[in-house]
């Protein structure tokens, strides 16, 4: 399964290019929804109380709090574990 991440393309959001060049960066699969463009994609964050982008998910789970900042703070293991785990629990 690949991660969503959740950007903002109007105004522009920096940490959303800069999470999604660190996931091309670690070869991470993911697939992009930009709220400025999907209304019930914004609702849906706002409803789950995330107020800033990038959110990044894995399924219907959030995969790291803090947007870029946590996901920059994940070292490869950490990643490919939460990957790991996530695939294992759904089997």
């Amino acid at each position: 399964m690949k991660l969503t991440v959740y950007t903002r393309s109007s105004p522009p959001c920096p940490y959303c290019l800069q999470a999604k060049n660190l996931l091309k960066l670690k070869r991470i699969e993911f697939d992009e929804i930009d709220i400025a463009k999907e209304p019930d994609a914004k609702q849906k964050l706002v409803d789950m109380g995330l107020r800033t982008v990038p959110q990044i998910f894995l399924g219907d789970s959030l995969f790291v709090e803090g947007g870029f900042n946590g996901l920059s703070n994940l070292s490869d293991t950490e990643i490919n574990n939460r990957l790991r785990n996530f695939e294992l629990g759904s089997l």
